[in-house]
């Protein structure tokens, strides 16, 4: 009875505020994170990585690694190869979403029961992102958005959700890691607004977090990209491939397997990739004029090309940008002529000489052609079967 009443008479002498107690009813939070008096402390990532955390079992996606992850932008193109990449080590993966029950459906399948936790939440609303961050060790964020809309401007999405993330995180008081995925090409002279933006939020992550890991792949291929499933839609459609600026631009395609790899390796380490910066680049690089090559090899179809200069580009994209906030209604989404990646295309995106790569994360990368373009014999005129070799092409004159 006495220790029950020592108990009790510690938690009253605990006087939360109303927002708190009713965020803590919702999320359980430890009392040492988000008081309402809680100072803005420096940072308390681990010095470490995640080796002193407990793991139980032996290994796989029925084990405890210890790590519970917060993924921001869990339900994109790279999101649903990490979460199958964390699920399969025994992670516990928190899910934060902000559209439809249905946009994080297909995580679910990826690990045990309990082991992918959807939780609902706002971007604009700070104490919504503390309460996905409140049971985390390590925070991943994957936001990122390569076009304006009339609600989301490239800054916000870009630049200043990921700064937000990385102060809440500095305050949690938890979170051993910190892993922002960023784009390779950033920089804060770049024409491209999203590369700016990008390379703002770099510099801001690190300023509040010295010890946070900074990923920057290059443009990846994989089952669901952006990349060739818009060129061979496109090809189908219209049947030719517009090349802006003479698909002379260098560009250094990555399996987007392979980004997810790296992030869980970094992860994995013992601290050596923290405060560190990677630039993920295939093992070779490509003109886009030859990887529209290989798409069309892929696709068994003739290759047409219409060669765009960069200024009549600019025009075809142009309107949009123009009419993006003046109409009281939602444009389409740009595919091929995206004004900010038309900016973007040109100057060559490489991996740097000297820069942190794949190789100092123990990963050898796949090369594009072959198994991580495979998808693409969905395009093929006579069904995936079609073909018996990656040189066979279907000529012109024999089409129906």
């Amino acid at each position: 009875m006495q220790s029950i009443a020592r108990r009790v008479g510690q938690q009253s002498l605990k006087a939360p505020s109303p927002s708190i107690s009713s965020l803590r009813a919702i999320y359980p939070v430890s009392d040492h994170c988000y008081g309402a008096d809680h100072p803005r402390y420096g940072s308390t990532l681990a010095t470490k990585g995640v080796g002193h955390l407990v793991r139980k079992g032996t290994g796989g996606r029925s084990s405890v690694s210890g790590i519970v992850a917060t993924v921001f932008g869990a339900t994109g193109f790279l999101g649903r190869y990490l979460v199958q990449q964390l699920a399969k080590m025994g992670t516990q993966v928190l899910v934060p979403f902000r559209g439809s029950e249905d946009s994080h459906r297909h995580l679910k399948l990826m690990g045990d029961l309990g082991q992918i936790v959807p939780m609902k939440y706002n971007p604009r609303d700070e104490n919504s992102i503390k309460a996905v961050m409140a049971k985390a060790n390590v925070v991943i964020n994957l936001i990122g958005r390569e076009y304006e809309t009339r609600n989301f401007s490239f800054e916000e999405v870009n630049h200043s959700m990921a700064e937000q993330l990385a102060m809440i995180s500095k305050e949690h008081g938890g979170i051993v890691r910190f892993i922002q995925v960023s784009c390779l090409g950033s920089s804060p002279s770049s024409q491209s607004r999203f590369l700016r933006a990008k390379a703002a939020a770099e510099e801001a992550i690190l300023r509040e977090l010295p010890e946070a890991t900074i990923m920057k792949p290059a443009a990846m291929v994989g089952t669901e990209d952006r990349i060739l499933n818009q060129w061979a839609r496109f090809a189908k459609k219209f049947g030719f491939l517009p090349l802006i600026g003479g698909g002379s631009t260098k560009i250094q395609p990555v399996y987007v397997v392979d980004v997810a790899g790296a992030i869980v390796a970094a992860l994995k380490d013992d601290g050596a990739s923290m405060g560190k910066v990677y630039e993920l680049g295939g093992p070779e690089v490509f003109t886009v004029h030859e990887l529209a090559e290989i798409m069309y090899d892929t696709i068994r179809e003739w290759p047409r090309y219409v060669k765009v200069p960069f200024p009549v580009a600019k025009a075809f994209a142009m309107p949009r940008e123009i009419l993006l906030n003046k109409v009281p209604f939602p444009l389409p989404t740009p595919e091929i002529f995206n004004l900010d990646q038309i900016l973007a295309a040109t100057t060559d995106t490489v991996v740097s000489e000297n820069a942190l790569t794949f190789n100092d994360l123990g990963i050898v990368p796949h090369k594009v052609k072959g198994y991580p373009i495979e998808f693409l014999i969905q395009y093929r005129k006579g069904g995936p079967q079609f073909g018996s070799t990656v040189s066979e092409k279907v000529s012109p004159d024999s089409w129906p």
